[in-house]
């Protein structure tokens, strides 16, 4: 199949990120020497340039915080001059006390069509980004994410399967609002508990129609592109979402810690192969295509 559409992956300056621009921070895909750097479209281009990737949306990245309008603007100016990326999901702080103005600056930039506020905590210490599990259903956040509809912006969702009750409580709130599971729940490992839990979460969003999942960062606790894992994971997800709200996204260049474009990708293709051509069409390309509407 060709004409796919990475619904997520990163361009970054190692001068404009925290993480990247100082001591080491601990992160959920572990040690990040190799991509601590300037990570620019003409790389991405060129990575995933036999893959077939007819369109991308670029995520961010989570600049210091105060210059999310700063992180948005550079990626609009890259699209003008490359053609690249397609559409962007921006950052804004869902927990200030009105998001508003925030979401009024980002609504100038035409491709921006949605944000992110990581919002995953776990009881690994290492795994952890929000505060607190229950951050995701704060008096704030919910203020805040209920704002989004009078932007048609959506919200990329990022939990553990604990929070996934929670979750739900704030997808269902929010039914004119487009939430995007990033990376399909983050499974951190195959243990049957663990395995149980994270079902059982995806089950609880299924529920709901406003909410879709991406097929991304399935490296990120394994460190290694799995393709055992990649198909266990897109099975799972197709039979308890079907494959109209599930898409798929890169990721890129966090995967590129261990391995290429080509590799990945062919993963999943392989992973696919059993799918109708529809369902593969949604997977690759038609729900992107309607959530995020790359241009």
């Amino acid at each position: 199949m060709q004409d796919v559409i990475d619904a997520h992956f990163h361009i970054w300056r190692q001068a404009d990120l925290p993480w990247l621009n100082g001591p080491m921070v601990p992160r959920i895909f572990g040690p990040y020497e190799p991509i601590r750097r300037d990570y620019p479209i003409e790389e991405f281009l060129d990575d995933q340039k036999a893959s077939g990737i007819a369109k991308a949306v670029y995520v961010q990245t989570n600049w210091a915080k105060e210059r999310f309008e700063d992180e948005v603007a550079w990626v609009q100016r890259t699209a003008e001059e490359t053609g690249w990326p397609h559409a962007i999901v921006g950052y804004a702080d869902v927990t200030a006390e009105d998001v508003r103005p925030q979401l009024d600056r980002l609504k100038r930039y035409p491709l921006v069509r949605g944000v992110r506020m990581q919002l995953h905590w776990h009881e690994v210490p290492e795994y952890r980004f929000a505060p607190s599990p229950r951050q995701v259903i704060e008096p704030r956040v919910r203020a805040n994410v209920a704002r989004l509809k009078d932007y048609g912006f959506s919200f990329d969702l990022q939990l553990f399967p604990a929070q996934m009750r929670d979750g739900a409580e704030l997808v269902r709130e929010n039914p004119e609002t487009a939430f995007i599971l990033t990376h399909c729940g983050m499974l951190t490992d195959m243990a049957a508990e663990t395995v149980a839990a994270w079902e059982e979460g995806l089950r609880i969003l299924s529920e709901l129609p406003n909410l879709f999942a991406k097929l991304s960062g399935l490296g990120t606790f394994v460190h290694r592109n799995d393709p055992e894992l990649i198909a266990f994971v897109i099975g799972r997800a197709v039979e308890i979402f079907g494959s109209d709200r599930l898409m798929f996204g890169s990721n890129f260049p966090i995967e590129k810690l261990w391995t290429d474009h080509l590799t990945m990708m062919t993963a999943y293709r392989d992973a696919t192969a059993s799918l109708s051509e529809a369902d593969r069409q949604n997977i690759f390309r038609n729900t992107a295509q309607r959530v995020y509407r790359p241009v």
